[in-house]
């Protein structure tokens, strides 16, 4: 199998490329197409993962039905065959890895949730014991599960950049008090029922983000949700605090990348066959676990 790395609708407008989507203007509505890119250390790799863009594209269509109830999202059809007929002869580029997705006015934040603490969130705390400002109980390890879910909002960052943390407050002068809020209850409504719904299936949810925007009918849940690129799984049976957990993510690559020195700076490096194979091997596992559900690359 080849990793689709990036794609080509002939006259359909494209609006950009992200670190793995690539976004086209149809008509009124837009099209969001997961390509199998990987990135790391805020660098898209010369490598990518066959099948990761389906894999990331059928786990955001299933949460977003199964939070549905919670938010609207910005899902029109994931069905090629119901797409405008001029893209109808990109199908092999389409299927099973696209969505048709309504326009809205996206909030200028990453709406950041935290279950347990890891990865930044374990660094600032060991410096300060607290999150994101927000103070926390002595004694926690890397990986322990926190007293609460935390809602840390980030900004959101510009290619090859870094998210950076902001404080509640500045999102209430960036969006105002009544939207943030709302931003802040929807967070932590969705997580609790993931994270449910994944501790039913023996996994972890220790943190993830959110991307909402604003269309005449409301605020909607936006982009890709839940899924190992935006999200930490863990495999709940060999959860132990003090150290790094076992997940269902990109580690395998961060490890190889640390592995051969390289000083994160482009020309990002290509990846081992051991490494894709292994990589596109969890995100397939956590699809399965998650869903229960088989897929075809």
């Amino acid at each position: 199998m080849t990793a689709l790395l990036n794609t080509n609708l002939g006259a359909t407008p494209l609006l950009g490329r992200g670190k793995v989507r690539d976004l086209y203007a149809v008509g009124d509505a837009l099209l969001l197409v997961a390509t199998d890119r990987i990135s790391a250390f805020d660098h898209v790799l010369a490598t990518g993962i066959p099948g990761k863009g389906k894999i990331l594209t059928q786990m955001s269509l299933f949460w977003f039905d199964l939070v549905s109830s919670l938010v609207p999202n910005h899902l029109i059809t994931a069905e090629v065959s119901e797409f405008p007929s001029s893209l109808h002869p990109y199908e092999d580029q389409l299927q099973g890895r696209s969505m048709l997705v309504k326009r809205a006015a996206m909030f200028p934040v990453e709406c950041v949730v935290r279950g347990y603490l890891t990865g930044s969130g374990w660094k600032e705390y060991r410096a300060s014991s607290s999150v994101c400002g927000i103070p926390l109980p002595a004694g926690l390890q890397d990986g322990s599960r926190l007293p609460q879910p935390l809602y840390t909002p980030s900004t959101k960052g510009e290619a090859g950049t870094h998210d950076e943390n902001i404080s509640y407050a500045a999102t209430e002068k960036a969006i105002g008090a009544t939207d943030a809020a709302e931003l802040k209850r929807l967070t932590l409504a969705i997580y609790n029922q993931a994270a449910a719904h994944a501790e039913s299936r023996g996994l972890i949810l220790a943190d993830t983000k959110f991307e909402f925007g604003r269309t005449p009918e409301g605020i909607i849940l936006a982009d890709e949700v839940l899924t190992p690129d935006s999200s930490r799984f863990w495999e709940a049976a060999e959860w132990k605090p003090g150290g790094a957990q076992p997940s269902f993510d990109k580690q395998f690559v961060r490890d190889y990348l640390e592995s051969i020195h390289w000083n994160k700076q482009p020309p990002a490096p290509g990846l081992p066959d051991e490494v894709v194979e292994r990589t596109q091997a969890k995100y397939l596992e956590a699809f399965r676990r998650l869903t229960w559900r088989d897929l075809n690359l």
